[in-house]
């Protein structure tokens, strides 16, 4: 990959995709060239709207540009599997929206197509990009707040529907709160203490279709630290990460968006600290990619393939628990 604009094709028209192009409009070095949906109407209403050149009515046509670099992919989870593969055998750099597979057994065949190939594929988790966290992650390291001995992280909202064909409830389409919304906290704590529980608790509350509509996680490590972890479409929750350490405590607002945090340490006044992106931040993410790819390699230290390995691994163990299971298992 050379140094040059990088440039881009997306798949899906969808809520994510648009904000996905909206952020892409701010890098300098990234060009949105083309987009694909299953209808071609669609595509060419997201084409119009965002000035990209090519819309196609097949993701295969999508896949096949010769002009395109890198594929972003926006699709509901379920497609993930088919949607990357169809790029990598098409030569394409992936990023794919979280979570990367619905279990292990998909998001191994997908990394194991982008190494046979030599491609770069990435899970789209766009919070471990996001300014906020990369200044975190060195106050962690420098030991600011001291040893940490818990993480409290909650996302948890309302529902608007309750309709079970939606895919947040519909098993078809691997619903849940675990792998649309639970996925933030729990990659938040592999992210933070950076490797595996020792013991894990978890419970649930099924929706009427079987899927989890409410669920909550509990780790302890080696160290005895604790990550307890919540994730819900029955109500409106903190929607906040706290760190908490032998020193101090590091708090973060919707933490899976951030744009700033505050910082106390034991004995002293609470530090407030902003760290603003422009437009809607998905932009990192790409950011972070280009730089991979410019770079030669084939995934990215923020979120290496074995982090995704290791998350949908929890995730599959903890669906297990529940005796939730998909089609698609």
């Amino acid at each position: 990959m050379n140094t040059n604009t990088i440039r881009w094709g997306i798949i899906a028209t969808g809520n994510i995709a648009n904000k996905f192009a909206t952020g892409l409009k701010e890098l300098p070095d990234a060009e949105l060239v083309g987009v694909a949906s299953r209808s071609l109407d669609k595509a060419r209403q997201f084409a119009k709207e965002f000035a990209v050149p090519k819309a196609y009515g097949s993701y295969e046509e999508l896949a096949q540009d010769s002009d395109i670099d890198a594929i972003y992919i926006g699709t509901p989870h379920p497609y993930h599997l088919a949607n990357v593969l169809l790029c990598l055998e098409h030569g394409k750099a992936i990023l794919c929206e979280k979570p990367l597979a619905v279990n292990s057994k998909e998001a191994n065949l997908m990394i194991e197509k982008a190494r046979e190939k030599q491609l770069f594929l990435m899970e789209a988790l766009w919070t471990r990009h996001l300014p906020v966290w990369v200044q975190i992650r060195k106050w962690l390291d420098q030991g600011l707040i001291g040893e940490i001995r818990l993480l409290t992280a909650d996302f948890s909202f309302l529902s608007n529907t309750n309709d079970p064909q939606h895919r947040r409830y519909n098993p078809e389409l691997a619903g849940g709160a675990l792998l649309d919304i639970g996925i933030y906290p729990l990659a938040l704590a592999y992210d933070i203490f950076k490797e595996e529980p020792e013991e894990v608790q978890s419970t649930f509350h099924p929706f009427h279709t079987g899927v989890d509509e409410s669920s909550a996680y509990l780790l302890r490590y080696a160290n005895g630290a604790i990550a307890s972890l919540t994730s819900s479409f029955a109500g409106q929750g903190s929607m906040e990460a706290v760190i908490t350490g032998t020193k101090g405590t590091i708090r973060v607002p919707f933490f899976w968006k951030a744009q700033s945090a505050s910082v106390q340490l034991s004995g002293e006044d609470v530090q407030h600290h902003s760290f603003p992106y422009p437009a809607t931040g998905l932009q990192c993410q790409a950011s972070t990619m280009m730089e991979c790819l410019r770079a030669g390699k084939l995934e990215s230290e923020l979120m290496p393939h074995s982090e995704s390995l290791r998350l949908i691994g929890r995730m599959d163990s903890l669906r297990q628990s529940w005796g939730l299971t998909y089609p698609y298992d």
